[in-house]
């Protein structure tokens, strides 16, 4: 999965921004992206803190951009950029505070054109990363709001998708002032399932599609099944093209037996690559299942939806995912 994303960066140029720049997994990350010479990192931090750093773990990042916000020379002019971008509602003195922070700093710097990706989150919370990203980058044309992903890898099986294990902790319609739904919650589901079919896309998986739940084809009732039947109709009807099924149990999504017997005739019951949750607590739980009981290794969370790649670590990430997941992210720009 590696080489190819690495061959894509090779053919394509391009910068991501490291808002944690002291940090020494950062660093050692840096350090390893700048030898490869297939990316290049920008970090984000007191110049002579991050030298220091570097210094300290060993780390060779001569020649690496670091840009301070504290004196970073077009300060002025991301401030203006982002006080139109908040359209009214942050002043230029609270915008110029809120960028002296190295995850409002290193998001302007993608929205400005400095980087084409940004990765964070080794100090900050996924909602350190999110809220920036959301507020001044924002969805892209069509996109409604942002989901994550993870990719699955083991040896000697195909890559997987699981979407959303981190982002939308459930889905409830979305109304206006006078009560009317503008965004049902079946609408956003459906959404999540085609944006991790593109992401599956990205990493070579020809997606197929399963909505799941502890129901398949009608065989249980209430919580979450209505959910992801309305959200399956609505995504096959958004994306004909795709191969998407539901609701279907976890067994009759990968077992051609089960499948088959459960769901006769579906194009994706019994081999599912491409798995939809119908709300975090599942999501999630299922994602870290297959990563320590089956031995996968789980890429993200990728978030899904955004205008450039901005992507999220754990605070308890190893220097070895902060490198993976910045070829990840920059990839996607």
């Amino acid at each position: 999965m590696f080489d190819k994303l690495i061959e894509i960066l090779k053919a394509n140029p391009r910068k991501i921004v490291f808002t944690e720049g002291p940090d020494a997994r950062i660093l050692e990350a840096a350090a390893r992206l700048k030898a490869g010479g297939f990316l290049t990192p920008v970090l984000v931090g007191n110049v002579d803190e991050v030298r220091a750093a570097a210094a300290k773990g060993g780390f060779d990042i001569d020649g690496l951009e670091i840009l301070d916000p504290l004196t970073y020379d077009r300060m002025d002019e991301m401030v203006e950029c982002m006080v139109q971008l908040r359209k009214g509602k942050m002043t230029p003195e609270e915008c110029r505070e809120l960028l002296k922070k190295g995850n409002y700093f290193g998001t302007m710097l993608v929205k400005m054109g400095v980087a084409d990706s940004l990765l964070g989150g080794a100090t900050y919370s996924t909602a350190d990363t999110v809220r920036p990203a959301l507020q001044l980058i924002k969805t892209k044309p069509g996109a409604h709001l942002v989901s994550s992903c993870f990719i699955l890898q083991k040896e000697g099986a195909d890559l997987l998708a699981m979407g959303d294990c981190a982002i939308n902790i459930s889905y409830e319609d979305k109304k206006d002032k006078d009560g009317n739904v503008t965004l049902s919650a079946a609408q956003q589901l459906a959404e999540v399932a085609i944006e991790t079919a593109k992401t599956a896309r990205t990493f070579g998986i020809d997606p197929k599609v399963a909505m799941l739940s502890f129901s398949t084809k009608g065989s249980g009732k209430g919580a979450t099944v209505g959910l992801s039947q309305e959200a399956t109709r609505i995504a096959k009807e958004m994306a004909p093209e795709l191969a998407i099924d539901g609701e279907m149990q976890f067994d009759a999504a990968v077992s051609p037996v089960v499948g088959q017997l459960k769901f006769p005739g579906s194009p994706v019951a019994g081999y599912a690559n491409t798995f939809i949750f119908p709300c975090i607590e599942a999501g999630n739980i299922g994602y870290k299942i297959a990563q320590r009981l089956g031995g996968y290794e789980a890429y993200g969370p990728i978030l899904q939806g955004l205008n450039a790649p901005i992507n999220d670590l754990s605070r308890g990430c190893v220097a070895e995912e902060v490198y993976k997941m910045a070829i990840i992210t920059a990839a996607l720009a």
